[in-house]
Order: structure tokens, then C-alpha cells, then sequence
């Protein structure tokens, strides 16, 4: 039995396949670099502190936020113990499930994500958003929400739940 012949991409899907790949490795170095040098903070940092700004009382399950961040429990313990030094956050215990903890932002923590917020808008409009027009904004958030769509039911859902895809959030930021 002969393998069927791979189906190559074209010239203009690897042009666009590879240009994918620069912004998929470029944009986020330069996000992490602006949070970086304005706030001190990552880009990992950012997103807990928004995932936690946007739970009800500002508090979330550290398993759920795990998938949330798409990170191990193990990475997101290290994360949670650099964050909770800085006194963004702090760990409390579940009293319904005596093995869980809840992963609260703290005062400083929303402070601190009020205050980084404008400036990473603007790193993302910057970086991101001004360089496209109205119509290709259209098209690339369509184009990605397909992309999203079918990852997330890749596997059934097991690696990307649909609350924790990137692209299954409406706005980032504190509300």
C-alpha cells in the first residue's frame, strides 16, 4: 500500500503559514518586554491578574485558573508563589473540598493590574491592532476564531475547555 503524497503547502500558504509563525513568536516577547520594563510584571502575571479581576469576588479554584492559563498545576504553583511574594495574590483554603485553594487577588494586585492595564492596551494596539485596517480585523478575528474553534474540539475539549481559549474572552483588562 503506497502513503498518499503529502499535500505541500503552496507558496502563498507558506508565506502565510510562516508569517503566522513570526507573530505567534515575536508578539508575545514584545508584550512580555513593555508589562516588563512599565509594571514589573509578565505576561503570565497579567493574565492571572485579569482571569482573577473578572471571577466572582475575585477569586478562582487553582485547578480551574491552571486551565484557565493553560499552565501545570506544578508551573502555576511557582507562578502563584512568585505572585503571592509580591503580595498580588494570596492562596485560600476551600473549605468545601479540603484539598483544593482558591487563588484571590489581593488590593495591591488589583491596583497593580488597574495601573498596568492602559499601558498594555496600548503595547497591544501598538504591536498589534493599529497595523491592521477595520476590514482585515474582520477577517483575521473570523480566520482565528475558526482556528480557536476547531482546537478546542480537537480533543475534545480536554486540552483547551472553552471558558480557558485564548479568544474565548471578551475584553482583557479589570472590569
Amino acid at each position: 500500500m503506497t502513503e498518499p503524497e503529502p499535500r505541500w503547502l503552496s507558496d502563498e500558504e507558506q508565506r502565510m503559514w510562516r508569517a503566522s509563525l513570526g507573530v505567534l513568536n515575536l508578539l508575545p516577547l514584545f508584550l512580555e518586554r513593555d508589562l516588563q520594563q512599565q509594571h514589573n510584571l509578565s505576561v503570565h502575571d497579567y493574565e492571572i491578574l485579569v482571569r482573577l479581576s473578572e471571577a466572582p469576588e475575585r477569586r478562582i479554584r487553582l485547578t480551574e485558573l491552571a486551565g484557565l492559563s493553560h499552565q501545570s498545576k506544578s508551573r502555576l504553583s511557582h507562578q502563584m508563589n512568585r505572585m503571592e511574594n509580591a503580595g498580588l495574590v494570596v492562596r485560600e483554603s476551600c473549605d468545601s473540598d479540603r484539598r483544593g485553594q482558591w487563588a484571590v487577588l489581593t488590593e495591591a494586585g488589583w491596583d497593580r493590574l488597574v495601573k498596568a492595564a492602559p499601558d498594555h492596551v496600548e503595547s497591544v494596539r501598538r504591536h498589534y491592532m493599529d497595523l491592521f485596517t477595520e476590514e482585515q480585523k474582520k477577517v483575521v478575528g473570523e480566520a482565528f476564531a475558526t482556528i480557536v474553534e476547531h482546537l478546542r474540539n480537537a480533543d475534545g475539549g480536554q486540552t483547551c475547555p472553552s471558558q480557558g481559549c485564548p479568544g474565548a474572552e471578551t475584553k482583557p483588562g479589570p472590569k
